[in-house]
């Protein structure tokens, strides 16, 4: 087996003694069996960070974690599964992608949830605007509070498939695309356009860029809304918004429209 005499009666005489680093790390996996005891939903960082404030031993994250593996001990706290920015929704997929091209006004239609400020209360604006010519198509405002965001997505939502109505494109499809956003995956909210013909669409988690429509129009919304319009002269902020709506749909040029405004735009070619 080519190994020398002197060395097989050395392992002989020491086989049963551990070194300093065995004793060490049989040490380390008592405690670590203690601490998880304690607290079983600690995963080894936490249980380092314990070790280190109670006993003052200084170990490594990689050591405690080797031991932990050894011992096969794992924190009971519920995983969740990582999901990194840029995977695509698991309940909409992003059916546009980057082609934003469209040919007639609700063709695809865009959506978010705003919040800003009016006379020191909080308030989320949601909002739904055409690709087509940037026209708001639908909105509602409401006080921020936890269990308001399905009434005020229910409103704005209803308020722009009556606009489609109207507008005679019930009947023609609508792509509708947001973010993952847990009123815009809701069942209850996706069950609102089965009468409509309504394709959903949505970004990919974390990945802001693939709803660049919206994000646009929120960045430059809420610092006009602040310049162009004084709040002080607003008894409500129902008030308000109709007046930033009706600005944005009859008096805003737009540079995406060779600088029409949306409702100039889309009837000087034609459409309702």
């Amino acid at each position: 087996m080519n190994i020398s005499r002197s060395g097989y009666y050395k392992w002989l005489k020491t086989r049963n003694i551990l070194n300093r680093y065995e004793i060490n790390r049989k040490d380390l996996g008592e405690l670590i069996i203690q601490i998880h005891k304690r607290k079983p939903s600690y995963g080894y960082h936490r249980i380092r960070k314990i070790i280190v404030d109670e006993t003052g031993w200084i170990v490594s994250d990689n050591l405690v974690h080797k031991v932990c593996k050894i011992l096969n001990i794992k924190s009971k706290a519920r995983h969740y599964k990582y999901k990194k920015p840029g995977e695509e929704s698991v309940k909409y997929e992003n059916i546009i992608g980057y082609n934003w091209k469209t040919k007639r006004p609700f063709e695809k239609i865009v959506s978010d949830t705003t919040s800003f400020w009016f006379k020191n209360k909080k308030y989320d604006w949601t909002f739904y605007l055409d690709v087509f010519n940037n026209e708001i198509v639908g909105s509602d405002v409401r006080e921020t509070m936890y269990g308001n965001g399905v009434l005020n997505h229910d409103k704005a939502v209803k308020n722009m498939l009556n606009n489609k109505i109207k507008r005679g494109y019930k009947d023609l499809e609508t792509i509708v695309h947001t973010d993952q956003g847990i009123i815009y995956s809701s069942v209850s909210f996706n069950n609102i356009f089965d009468s409509y013909n309504i394709t959903r669409s949505m970004s990919r988690a974390g990945t802001p860029t693939d709803n660049p429509v919206i994000e646009s129009k929120n960045g430059w919304i809420k610092k006009e809304m602040y310049i162009d319009f004084d709040i002080n002269n607003y008894n409500t902020v129902q008030e308000f918004i109709d007046d930033i709506v009706y600005d944005n749909n009859n008096y805003r040029p737009s540079y995406a429209l060779n600088y029409k405004t949306p409702i100039e735009y889309r009837t000087q070619l034609g459409f309702e």
